[in-house]
């Protein structure tokens, strides 16, 4: 993996002040984390773009901070709701000596043969894993190959992952990553979508049990508090 690296300059601008900074194409951020003290940093936005196109969220990033080189996983990141440009970053300086757990993309790869063959549907249950390794171990993503997909019965497990050296699942061993569902026919299709209508209907009729035995709740207790009244 090539060594990621960005350089970063110490921040005074805090605030509503920090457009100024942004309008200068520079990206406000922080480092913090491991025996470091909290610092604002401002980095070359084009620079952050292309390093978190590489490392994402789980792989390390080297910020080049008054001339040392600060080991750091992008741990947040916050973009405008509009444009989705980034507007702020977290840099989490880590130790390199001490393992670490982050949340690893899963890539799906290949073509399965029960799709292509069979049209069967490919359905995806699990789209990113939580991992343990040393910073400088964590992958950028973890592929899966989906071309072991042969048949309707077929499945890949977290188990079945294909991991760096160094990096260990915190997951359960059996959970089911990917499958293929066997392609279903209109009017099957139809019945399922009917099947909510059925689950309404339902529910009007014990909403209307319900209130007609509301009903004469009260009307017993009203003749109940009329018996004690006459008696």
């Amino acid at each position: 993996m090539r060594k990621v690296e960005i350089k970063a300059e110490k921040r005074s601008v805090v605030g509503k002040s920090m457009a100024g900074i942004m309008g200068r194409g520079f990206l406000p951020a922080v480092i913090y984390g491991h025996d470091f003290k909290s610092t604002p940093v401002q980095v070359n936005l084009k620079d952050f773009e292309r390093a978190y196109l590489e490392a994402g969220e789980s792989s390390l990033v080297y910020v080049n901070l008054d001339s040392k080189d600060l080991p750091v996983i992008i741990h947040d990141v916050a973009r405008n709701p509009i444009s989705d440009r980034f507007i702020h970053a977290d840099f989490y300086k880590v130790n390199l000596a001490e393992k670490i757990t982050a949340d690893v993309q899963l890539i799906f790869i290949g073509e399965a043969p029960a799709v292509k063959d069979f049209a069967g549907i490919l359905v995806k249950n699990v789209n990113e894993v939580k991992v343990e390794a040393l910073p400088q171990n964590l992958p950028h993503e973890i592929q899966v190959d989906i071309s072991a997909l042969k048949n309707f019965t077929d499945q890949i497990l977290i188990k079945d992952l294909k991991l760096p050296k160094g990096v260990e699942v915190k997951e359960k061993p059996e959970e089911i990553i990917a499958l293929i569902q066997e392609p279903i026919s209109q009017e099957e299709l139809d019945k399922q979508l009917a099947v909510p209508e059925a689950g309404v209907a339902e529910v009007e009729v014990i909403k209307k049990e319900k209130e007609a035995e509301e009903g004469e709740a009260v009307v017993a207790d009203e003749g109940e508090v009329g018996e004690k009244k006459n008696s």
